[in-house]
């Protein structure tokens, strides 16, 4: 069943998303023009009790010199209250309210993605003539083990994860079991399901370092990212800290420990990493007190599909199977010289087949060399597990992937960023909201350049109330006192376990939008995203929660 049963669009429109022989390109543009949009009036100022609270919240001189956007609404979408409702905010992490409801309406809920390994393979003899590739399929899962989602207070012995990389282990336990002995050629990483535009524009790169800015790839491996523990070492002995990276088993990263072992209780404790321009080489700096706990930091990879085909190889020779090549990877280049904007803006591509990509049949790897079939493969958890867990623990790389995703949906083949960026755009404009009220360069927020409005993002919170993937999507929020990002926010009554919300932070803006269950009974949405408060503080985090619980008393 086709995933656009799960969004209703304009009747001018089905057809072509129905996979229509030809694609005229002048009615997509037409039916991507909406009528001009009247927004309706948000009372403001302190006239409401609600309005009072808030403007007294907003002059503490703590937060007072911040940017403020706040929009509230009933569940249907009339407004109750708004200040700045109309203006643009980084919207930080709450991006990932709108690439995951494009996700659950144009992929749909149960979509599933498949890892594979392709090879021209003689059973006769066991040998697999010429490269043995690892093909990518956008599986943001494989081998994170992040799923399904479990709330901290239901976490057990139970809950524990499978050993590490068991499912590409498990791809070289079925190439054992088809009978594979040898190999003649390389062990190939293909990651050309999606360009290979690794980072976003507008993502900082001293974020690239780390885990949460780890680069997209179609073949993703353990979230693209590696353990690294820094051990304080004994003063009195001279010793230096340890500096350990989990790599399982791969020799990817060479680690340079430069870090020194300080005075117990020593202000001057800090530990830095720096990946050394064009090398897989760490630099792991800075100092740690002799009685400080161990530094546990996560670093990213920076190509996943290097690191998959060298783990690969090594699990093969592991089994016995003979290796002649060596490990290497597959990448796409970008092709589209145009500028951003004017890809995301423009009515249309002439080598693009509208819908194509709707059950994702058409946009598979295709074999390169005559013979090679499947011989082994992967199937990934429900795209409404992974959603879910996106949005609880604010999973930017599990946000880029589904971003890519729906890139496919209109443009086959071309899972770019600003292919799902131009097909998230698509759904909010038919969902109502006014194109000027967003602008999104990434699907996670990690990108600066993202903005938002905060009435924008109320209407699409109304919007999907209204959808049949609503009681799924809503579930996947972080819930105030509970679990995900709100886990410690909103712990006690009469807010904990009834706010349900994503919360955003990069650098000096941070955001909380969801939906609200008041004392009067009512569930409302709200928004409030703030821009420039002082950096190194969370007071306004504490007045946003504040905001919070008059919207709550008040309504």
């Amino acid at each position: 069943m086709s995933a656009l049963r799960h969004l209703a669009l304009p009747l001018a429109l089905i057809p072509v998303l129905m996979g229509a022989p030809h694609l005229n390109f002048e009615m997509w543009a037409q039916a991507q023009q909406p009528t001009p949009i009247t927004h309706p009036a948000f009372p403001t100022g302190d006239a409401t009790p609600l309005g009072q609270q808030i403007t007294t919240l907003l002059a503490d001189p703590a937060v007072s010199r911040a940017h403020w956007g706040i929009a509230v609404t009933t569940l249907d979408g009339t407004p109750i209250y708004g200040l700045d409702e109309g203006q643009l905010f980084r919207p930080a992490s709450n991006a990932k309210l709108f690439t995951t409801s494009a996700a659950m309406a144009l992929l749909g809920p149960g979509r599933t993605f498949e890892t594979r390994i392709f090879g021209k393979f003689d059973p006769a003899t066991g040998v697999v003539d010429g490269d043995l590739v690892l093909v990518g399929g956008g599986d943001s899962n494989f081998d994170s083990h992040d799923l399904p989602y479990v709330p901290p207070p239901q976490r057990g012995k139970d809950t524990a994860k499978p050993p590490a990389l068991s499912d590409l282990a498990a791809l070289a336990d079925q190439l054992v079991s088809q009978g594979v002995k040898r190999v003649t050629g390389d062990i190939v990483g293909d990651d050309t399901l999606f360009p290979w535009e690794p980072y976003a524009e507008g993502w900082e790169a001293d974020d690239q370092v780390w885990g949460y800015g780890a680069p997209v790839s179609a073949l993703s491996i353990a979230d693209n990212q590696l353990k690294l523990t820094v051990t304080p070492g004994s003063r009195a002995a001279h010793l230096l800290p340890s500096v350990r990276l989990e790599q399982y088993g791969v020799p990817y990263y060479t680690v340079n420990n430069e870090v020194r072992t300080e005075e117990p209780g020593s202000p001057l404790s800090g530990v830095q990493v720096e990946r050394l321009p064009g090398t897989r080489t760490l630099r792991v700096y800075g100092s740690i007190a002799a009685d400080a706990p161990p530094d546990v930091e996560q670093v990213a990879i920076n190509d996943p599909a290097a690191f998959a085909a060298m783990a690969l190889r090594q699990m093969l020779l592991d089994r016995g199977i003979a290796v002649s090549g060596e490990a290497q990877l597959r990448h796409k280049p970008l092709s589209d010289g145009r500028g951003y904007l004017s890809v995301l803006h423009a009515p249309g591509q002439e080598d693009a087949i509208f819908g194509n990509g709707i059950e994702g049949g058409s946009c598979l790897y295709t074999p390169r060399n005559p013979g090679e079939v499947v011989l082994a493969s992967h199937t990934s958890a429900p795209l409404v597990e992974d959603a879910t867990f996106t949005a609880k623990e604010s999973q930017n790389l599990h946000a880029e992937i589904l971003l890519h995703h729906l890139g496919h949906v209109v443009f086959c083949g071309q899972h770019s960023t600003v292919a799902g960026a131009r097909m998230v755009r698509a759904f909010l404009v038919h969902a109502g909201l006014d194109p000027d009220d967003f602008l999104f360069y990434d699907g996670s927020g990690l990108s600066s350049h993202d903005l938002v409005t905060p009435r924008a993002t109320a209407q699409l919170l109304a919007f999907a109330a209204t959808q049949p993937w609503f009681a799924q999507w809503k579930a996947a929020l972080p819930i105030g006192g509970v679990d995900g990002s709100l886990e410690h926010r909103f712990t006690e009554p009469p807010l904990k376990g009834h706010v349900f919300a994503k919360t955003g932070t990069l650098s000096e803006s941070r955001a909380l939008s969801g939906y609200l269950d008041c004392a009067s009974g009512k569930q409302v949405i709200f928004s409030i995203l703030v821009d420039n408060h002082t950096p190194g503080t969370s007071a306004d985090r504490a007045v946003m929660d504040k905001i919070v619980a008059a919207i709550a008393a008040t309504e």
